[in-house]
């Protein structure tokens, strides 16, 4: 397996981990179902879930995908991205409140809810180090062809096509993370609605909160030896 299929699988894996995280908004799902008494609501929540994870991500991937045009700071920026994660993972471990006016929320606001505490939980940025390293691995040369006439208009157009791979590049980690969290989620939340029942959660309610601390610590450490 070459690099980028392994960051690829990563990407998938943490958006599968998110969509099992009950944070990320599967109760709210089931909440939906079993309020209206029919399984299609259940899945009505898709697309504002879906959204406010994705411009969650992107809001932060985006940022990182255009500093890396900036090709000799690259892994001081992977550095940085990654010792930020790290530390975020630490003060999460150290303080696991949730924010009161995140804990009640309307149908009509589900797509704000999602955004709020997928930026809350430093979901957008556990991914900045994988997606900062697929940046990396992209192509890194193109051919100007006889229409260059120096060193600087050559220079241009690799700047260009490398900000262009890369801002493509973020927003298909975004998509793809989203595509698993979304499947993931919906699928536990169609377990409970349809299957497991109220009583699931009420005994074997997951608290994630440690796992998700120590996963974003081990993110951004991994992010800090990919960038050495």
């Amino acid at each position: 397996m070459n690099a980028s299929a392994a960051l690829w699988l990563t990407i998938i894996a943490l958006g599968v981990y998110h969509g099992l995280n009950p944070a990320m908004g599967w109760p709210i799902a089931v909440a939906n179902g079993m309020a209206a008494r029919r399984p299609g609501a259940v899945f009505t929540t898709l697309l504002p879930l879906g959204g406010g994870h994705f411009a969650a991500m992107a809001v932060v991937l985006l940022p990182f995908a255009a500093l890396g045009w900036y090709m000799e700071w690259s892994r001081a920026i992977r550095l940085g991205s990654g010792a930020l994660v790290l530390l975020f993972g630490i003060f999460k471990l150290a303080r696991r409140r949730h924010p009161r006016a995140l804990a009640r929320v309307r149908p009509t606001q589900l797509a704000w809810w999602s955004f709020l505490m997928a930026t809350a939980h430093g979901a957008g940025l556990m991914l900045v180090p994988f997606m900062l390293d697929l940046c990396a691995t992209a192509p890194a040369s193109v051919d100007a062809g006889p229409a260059a006439t120096s060193r600087d208009a050559g220079h241009a157009t690799l700047m260009n096509f490398l900000a262009q791979s890369n801002v493509a590049t973020a927003t298909a980690v975004a998509a793809v993370h989203t595509l698993a969290m979304l499947l993931a989620g919906l699928g536990m939340a169609w377990a409970v609605y349809r299957y497991l029942g109220l009583r699931f959660l009420r005994r074997a309610w997951l608290n994630l909160d440690m796992v998700w601390g120590a996963s974003l610590v081990i993110a951004g450490a991994a992010g800090i030896a990919m960038a050495w």
